[in-house]
């Protein structure tokens, strides 16, 4: 794999799939990344899409788009993004697998969705010692005893990340799926790992004070982070400086043509807002793909 690229998008549902392929047939070297399976509509069934009559799986659909990404020439890969770096002519990529990409332009789409735990404990002590996002708040956990919960690339990485401002970090896991370039990294960590159980509950008054596993263990800790899979994209915007939504603060604020606040960096599906349809991820994709190819084609004009 080159590791220059024009144009990297950064999730495979159906608004990464659209925007691929209109860039890739603007002669542009195209970067799919991610995994089918984490869209929201992989386990959804399809029948208000217009032009495909009948009830369809959205696999079937997500299979067929991936097919016509390679076909038209992008390259696509399942690799989880860890980290994002402004850089001299674009941006640099950095994969959980060791990679780093370098890019002129940028597509997030890859949703918004957080997945939840749905422990005893998680919902009440939100914003009091349990949070979803280490980049944004292990500032506040400096010298404190911190847990955090996942089996990928995100728990890993923030497990990693947390080491630096926490006294004492545990990765609580059923078990790690990530590269096994992060879980060498791991291995010669500081970080704690407590394998093969998960959380039953969080335990606090006023704050988190513990938590207690499905082994029958109990953590007594000042904070949990919860990392399911790979890093969401408010995670990966934050580090561009890429502007929310200020009504919300749970989604990109993009224009007409999905450009975000930063050049070069552009936005389509769920995480601009609502409605959560497959037509407007199809159609916010379509724009995002021949906007960033375009954009890149400048950019490597002008070089």
């Amino acid at each position: 794999m080159s590791n220059e690229k024009d144009v990297v998008i950064i999730g495979a549902g159906p608004a990464g799939i659209q925007a691929a392929i209109h860039a890739v047939r603007k002669k542009c070297d195209v970067l799919l990344l991610g995994r089918i399976e984490r869209s929201a509509l992989y386990t959804a069934h399809v029948e208000n899409y217009a032009c495909v009559d009948g009830v369809v799986t959205g696999k079937e659909l997500l299979d067929a788009g991936i097919a016509q990404v390679k076909r038209f020439g992008a390259e696509v890969m399942d690799d989880d993004v860890l980290k994002l770096h402004l850089a001299e002519n674009g941006f640099l990529v950095e994969l959980e697998s060791g990679i780093q990409v370098s890019t002129r332009s940028i597509v997030f789409a890859n949703g918004t969705s957080r997945k939840k735990l749905k422990v005893p404990g998680e919902k009440e002590f939100f914003g009091r010692g349990v949070s979803y996002c280490v980049d944004c708040d292990a500032n506040f956990f400096r010298n404190a005893t911190v847990a955090v919960v996942g089996n990928a690339s995100a728990a890993i990485d923030g497990a990693l990340t947390l080491t630096g401002y926490a006294s004492k970090v545990y990765l609580v896991n059923q078990e790690l799926t990530a590269s096994q370039e992060l879980q060498d990294k791991l291995t010669s960590s500081e970080v704690e790992s407590i394998n093969g159980t998960w959380v039953s509950e969080i335990v606090g008054e006023g704050d988190v004070k513990s938590l207690t596993l499905e082994n029958g263990d109990t953590i007594e800790l000042d904070g949990v982070f919860i990392e399911l899979g790979a890093k969401g994209a408010m995670e990966l915007a934050l580090e561009l400086g890429v502007q929310l939504d200020m009504d919300t603060m749970s989604h990109i604020d993009t224009n007409k043509k999905t450009e975000t606040n930063v050049a070069g960096v552009y936005a389509a599906g769920d995480i601009t807002g609502h409605p959560y349809q497959m037509a407007k991820a199809v159609g916010e994709g379509c724009v995002a793909g021949m906007e960033a190819a375009n954009y890149a084609k400048k950019q490597k004009r002008d070089e």
